[in-house]
């Protein structure tokens, strides 16, 4: 019989897992169930609800820290940083609009068991580089913890990085403890219409190459463009390569205009400011523009910056695919025609001579069952993933089968 446990503090979710090890059950992890809809299809008979699991447990601004249970939503972490001045610097993406699922309901725990980063990774580094520890429980019933509360704490094994981005395979965290920073005073981006991919790439590489501390860079095809609620970008009427610049006012006026300066042959430039600035990054953060119509396929490409626009050209013209850059063009959105096995064989045969891996991000559960979500690993390197899910979850009882069919 199917059952669903809901502990409400950490010797519960060991409990859980105790059991769950007892009786070889596998346990399918949620904290609030906004990516469920991310990664492979698997059956579980019995869940483990982490809803329970909410709150901040401390927030120290002045030393940039702040811990949490995995459960507390986002909304209540960014008011509790905004009411401060601050934000989480790597800026992760609301995965639920382009799931078809509404905005606003993710977790903390969430963010970092995806290792979910927006377009600021180019400036702050991925969600993995700001985990400073957590508290767990494995695979094997244990309680463990690893790192500690500040930046300098290096004891041991850095298990922050493995962690983040194991989609709940590998231990159930009980309690998350991340660095934050202060927000930008201002927020400004520099747009330079109607260039091609290969153009909007050497303009991305230059502003990024410059002294100008940008903070992002993404490039928007035309018709991806007249999708955004920004006036100025969806009424270009021309594609958009749009890079952003942060910090104390001044400051943010006078790189502004430097670097429209050396940006200058590259085209027309314009300028959003303030608000229309932060609307713009977040539509490029949560890939807004892609979210309809809701059967189409979404694939997330990570490839070296300088090939990002070759792979957006290519699967363009051979598979209909619509795409856009961020990262300065080595993040590729793209939106296909549903298929069964969401071209997924073309898709990677794109970015082979490049190197990188493409994930697939939307589509039907069916589909996601049957095709690799996440990059095929070479045989070394699935052997010493093995290794690691062996010393973590030696049973498969957590999240079996979530990123790698039988583990």
């Amino acid at each position: 019989m199917a059952s669903t446990f809901q502990p409400t503090d950490d010797s519960q979710v060991l409990d859980a897992v105790t059991w769950a090890l007892a009786e070889v059950a596998p346990l399918e992890i949620v904290g609030r169930g906004s990516k469920r809809g991310l990664g492979r299809n698997f059956q579980a008979d019995h869940s483990l609800d982490l809803s329970g699991l909410s709150g901040i447990n401390f927030y120290e601004p002045e030393e940039l820290i702040l811990s949490a249970k995995p459960a507390t939503p986002m909304a209540e972490i960014e008011a509790a940083l905004a009411e401060r001045g601050q934000m989480l610097a790597f800026e992760p993406m609301d995965m639920r609009p382009i799931l078809g699922m509404g905005a606003g309901e993710g977790s903390i725990g969430g963010v970092f068991a995806c290792n979910l980063s927006g377009p600021r990774r180019v400036k702050s580094g991925a969600a993995r580089d700001h985990l400073l520890g957590f508290n767990a429980v494995s695979g094997r019933a244990e309680a463990f913890k690893s790192g500690g509360r500040v930046v300098k704490n290096v004891t041991g094994y850095d298990l922050s990085k493995l962690i983040t981005g194991s989609h709940g395979t590998l231990a159930v965290m009980t309690e998350l403890t991340f660095k934050v920073l202060p927000a930008p005073e201002k927020t400004y981006t520099v747009l330079v219409s109607g260039l091609d991919g290969a153009a909007a790439t050497r303009a991305m590489a230059a502003a990024m190459n410059s002294a100008h501390e940008v903070a992002g860079a993404a490039f928007l095809p035309a018709a991806l463009a007249g999708r955004s609620d920004v006036s100025y970008v969806q009424g270009a009427g021309s594609s958009i390569t749009a890079l952003r610049l942060e910090g104390f006012g001044p400051s943010v006026e006078q790189r502004c205009r430097e670097l429209r300066e050396e940006l200058a042959e590259f085209g027309a430039l314009e300028e959003l400011h303030s608000h229309n600035s932060i609307r713009f990054w977040t539509e490029i953060r949560d890939a807004t523009c892609l979210t309809a119509p809701a059967d189409r396929l979404i694939w997330r490409l990570s490839v070296p910056p300088t090939a990002g626009h070759q792979v957006l050209a290519t699967l363009s013209e051979s598979l209909g695919a619509k795409g856009f850059l961020d990262w300065s063009g080595g993040l590729v959105w793209l939106s296909l025609p549903p298929s069964g096995d969401a071209a997924h064989e073309p898709v990677r045969a794109s970015i082979a001579p490049h190197g990188g891996h493409a994930t697939l991000v939307r589509a039907s559960a069916d589909t996601r069952a049957s095709v690799p979500v996440f990059q095929p690993q070479p045989a070394p390197l699935a052997a010493l993933s093995a290794r690691v899910k062996d010393s973590f979850d030696p049973k498969r009882i957590l999240n079996p089968g979530r990123m790698v069919a039988g583990s």
